[in-house]
């Protein structure tokens, strides 16, 4: 029996390697705060469960394979992953699927493929590597063709049109150029270009892009229509107290008030089900992990692997904030879902290799001189 226990040992340890202990219990945590609130959500296609868990498998896989790949690789990756994204958004402006009025996908004849989700890690590789490069002789035209690398894929993912996704790839690419050292006077600068720039922006948004950010200020103007997403998920949220109503017993998502509640509106059943202790225990997980990222990015051995390990973090960040923002009514209805909660395949393979990377960035990490 002692001799059968050595090769599953070594299995284990083999598939430990490099995977970072207090990472995966927090991400496994919020993932299965998500199965309890996607379960309760899906009452009526039970279905969605096990597509998740299925997922929830693949990403992990991918989790472990990006935690055995060095920075030193993944640095040689980032000119080709850049540019494979961005010719694959320029096929999809050419050739992608319309559906519901956008075209963000391609077919691939088996499945779809949404090419911009991928340049929410390439767009932050390129830029950390553009960075890493330019670290000895850092000038303020660096600093602009970082912006211009990072406006193209934008530029091109709002043109499908896809708001959301375009903040989510920006804001990634806007920390590698600000953890690269950005000056706050330039930052200030961009500010206020932004401010003026709001007013010809305004007359360049689709129609419905206009009345999500109108329905914003009153969402009672229209209750039925635009208005009805943020007037039913800050119902939800409101309701559930400071115990929640408990699980599989909120009213909002059974009775079908909350729309597309399995994935971008599922802080709203969350809420409503567990109240605001449930609330406060899910904001604990996302501070954890965001502040385990950052100490991750602090230790980082190279330049490169520091603003990647950084962009990746506060990415997260900007998944909650967003998802959060937009249920509770203080943000505009963008299609961002809840980080490791949210129902969808591809948006939780996105986090995982994210956190994959995270992990490559602590395994290489620098050793601390006392």
């Amino acid at each position: 029996m002692e001799l059968a226990r050595f090769p599953l040992q070594r299995i284990a340890l083999r598939v430990a390697e490099g995977i970072d202990g207090t990472l995966l219990v927090i991400i496994l945590a919020l993932s299965m705060l998500g199965f309890a609130a996607l379960f309760s959500a899906s009452y009526d296609n039970p279905g969605r469960v096990l597509n998740q868990l299925v997922s929830l498998g693949i990403a992990l896989s991918a989790m472990w394979v990006a935690a055995q790949i060095t920075p030193q690789t993944l640095m040689r990756f980032a000119v080709p992953a850049y540019v494979l994204g961005l010719a694959l958004l320029v096929a999809v402006a050419l050739f992608g699927d319309v559906v519901n009025g956008a075209r963000r996908w391609l077919n691939l004849g088996v499945a779809r493929f949404q090419p911009s989700e991928m340049m929410k890690l390439a767009l932050p590789l390129m830029l950390a590597w553009y960075f890493h490069r330019r670290e000895a002789t850092l000038r303020l035209r660096d600093f602009a063709l970082g912006a211009l690398l990072l406006a193209v894929p934008v530029a091109l993912i709002v043109r499908q049109p896809d708001l959301g996704t375009a903040a989510l790839v920006g804001a990634a690419g806007f920390y590698v150029i600000f953890f690269a050292g950005l000056s706050w006077r330039v930052m200030g600068t961009l500010a206020a270009l932004g401010v003026v720039a709001l007013f010809p922006l305004w007359g360049m948004l689709h129609d419905y892009q206009r009345r999500r950010v109108l329905t914003l200020l009153d969402p009672t103007q229209d209750p039925l229509g635009a208005g009805y997403h943020i007037i039913q998920s800050t119902i939800a949220v409101g309701s559930g107290g400071i115990s929640g109503k408990g699980w599989l017993k909120g009213t909002q998502a059974h009775l079908e008030f909350i729309p597309e509640r399995h994935t971008d509106f599922i802080f709203a059943v969350y809420s409503e089900e567990f109240g605001l202790i449930g609330n406060f225990v899910l904001l604990v997980l996302y501070a954890l992990l965001i502040g385990r990222g950052l100490v991750i990015s602090a230790n980082a051995a190279t330049v490169f692997a520091r603003l990647l390990a950084g962009s990746v973090t506060l990415m997260f960040f900007t998944y909650a904030f967003v998802n959060m923002g937009m249920v509770s009514g203080i943000l505009p209805v963008v299609g961002v879902p809840l980080p490791f909660l949210s129902y969808g395949g591809t948006a939780l393979l996105t986090l995982f290799i994210g956190a994959g990377v995270l992990m490559s960035v602590q395994r290489h990490r620098k050793l601390v001189q006392t």
